[in-house]
């Protein structure tokens, strides 16, 4: 009985041992909630000028925020416009993203806007830096997902570094955000892209004419080859020359809403009037499109100027529906000159070919002095094809008071032809009888000077986090 009794309390003292030992054993054992044994490493909450990130000691990995809010308002000098146009405030941008940095190689990031009432997807990229530092930056790099494609200094520079409140009536040519794979490679004196890209998916009615045409017509969803290549003659702590050339051959996309039409339209520099007095409407036909772009850039100390000018032609049998037409062509152009008055510097982002987040020049900040002159022409006469054309000045003050808060102040003049009528929606002068027109072939000019001319104060609030 005894020997019974000594075998029980030694056979609970070594089950009670065991049991310690494994619960010491799993104080450092993490489970997901998927019950899978995972690596842990505590992170180190940071504040990157602003920025909330987190780290890792090893930098094996990095998550951050990158958030931004704008608030603009609008009031527009209508007195002697042929269309009421109507002042207002509105929230410009509401972004939230997510970043990180993985294993040192790898790279996300999700995007996504909730500016007026829906949600909207920007970027949503997986990348592949193939360098074995995440500080080097001028390795060959690859992406897939949504994004911007590489065309336009303008465009590709994100909306927090642009030094006006929208970016130029040009603008409206440039591929924008599609889903794609692109590799990108740049040195100290040159950058170098090149991707393949298919359909844009950021809104719901794009992504609705897409999956309604492969349903119902079983139609391929188009591609599109886009690259951009920038030289940097000079390149030194205080002085920038930045020369550039992208192209991009597209072919028709199932998210565009009619089949083989491309439709060119865009407002005139204001997200608040919803106008848009420059639209082809559809044109029908095509087979595909060819976009080119030169760019020029430089800055010296606190002096940055820039300038691009895109060209686009459309190729179809009887394009737009116009028997014997087969080719139709735009342009557009801007320049623009900022000043730094309290002597901060103009900041250049070599992985991406552009101009960054401003140097301020002093505790408190920094004042920009702005100047833009851009044009736009979507008449193409021999092809039939009148969408109008416009040329514009705006003049720009902007507050830096950090890395984080800027206010801009815009004052711009737009000047619209005849035949920026918004697709036969709105008046462009008087007939002959002295009676509003939308009709740009029966406007009489010693009535009043034909298309919309007005000029226009905007401010935005802006906040990045």
């Amino acid at each position: 009985m005894k020997k019974l009794y000594l075998t029980f309390i030694l056979g609970l003292i070594t089950f009670v041992s065991i049991e310690m030992q494994a619960q010491s054993d799993s104080v450092n054992v993490f489970k997901n909630q998927y019950g899978i044994v995972v690596d842990n490493q505590p992170l180190s909450p940071e504040s990157w000028n602003g920025i909330l990130s987190f780290r890792t000691k090893d930098n094996q990995y990095r998550l951050w925020l990158d958030n931004r809010v704008y608030i603009d308002g609008a009031y527009f000098f209508d007195q002697n416009t042929y269309n009421p146009i109507g002042n207002g405030v509105t929230v410009r941008r509401a972004r939230f993203a997510l970043k990180a940095n993985i294993q040192t190689h790898w790279y996300a990031e999700l995007d996504v806007d909730f500016a007026g009432a829906q949600l909207e997807m920007k970027d949503m990229i997986l990348g592949y830096n193939f360098s074995k530092s995440t500080t080097v930056i001028n390795s060959l790099r690859i992406k897939v997902g949504h994004f911007k494609e590489a065309f336009s200094m303008e465009n590709v520079t994100t909306s927090r570094y642009v030094p006006f409140i929208e970016r130029s009536l040009a603008n409206v040519f440039t591929p924008n955000r599609t889903l794609g794979l692109q590799a990108a490679k740049n040195g100290s004196f040159y950058y170098a892209a090149l991707g393949v890209h298919f359909n844009e998916v950021g809104e719901l009615e794009w992504v609705t004419y897409s999956q309604n045409k492969n349903k119902e017509y079983g139609i391929d969803e188009g591609y599109s080859v886009t690259g951009r290549m920038v030289l940097l003659p000079i390149n030194n702590t205080n002085t920038l020359v930045h020369v550039g050339l992208a192209a991009s051959h597209i072919t028709p996309k199932t998210s565009w809403e009619v089949t083989n039409a491309m439709r060119y339209s865009t407002r005139s520099m204001s997200n608040i009037n919803r106008k848009k007095y420059l639209d082809t409407d559809d044109i029908r036909n095509i087979h595909h499109i060819n976009v080119l772009g030169l760019e020029f850039a430089g800055a010296f100390k606190n002096i940055a100027i820039q300038g691009e000018y895109i060209k686009t032609q459309l190729y179809g049998a009887d394009l737009a529906n116009n028997p014997g037409v087969n080719q139709a062509t735009f342009d557009g152009f801007y320049f623009q000159t900022t000043y730094l008055i309290f002597g901060g510097r103009y900041q250049y982002n070599r992985s991406d070919a552009e101009f960054t987040n401003i140097r301020n020049g002093k505790s408190w900040g920094d004042l920009e002095a702005a100047f833009r002159y851009d044009y736009v022409k979507l008449n193409d006469a021999k092809a039939m094809i009148l969408g109008g054309g416009a040329n514009a000045f705006t003049a720009g003050l902007n507050f830096y008071a950090n890395h984080n808060v800027k206010f801009m102040l815009d004052y711009s003049f737009v000047n619209h032809d005849r035949y920026a009528n918004s697709k036969g929606k709105t008046y462009i002068g008087y007939n002959q009888s002295g009676t509003l027109t939308k009709d740009p072939f029966s406007v009489d000019p010693s009535k009043g000077t034909p298309g919309e001319r007005y000029g226009f104060l905007q401010l935005r609030c802006e906040i990045d986090f």
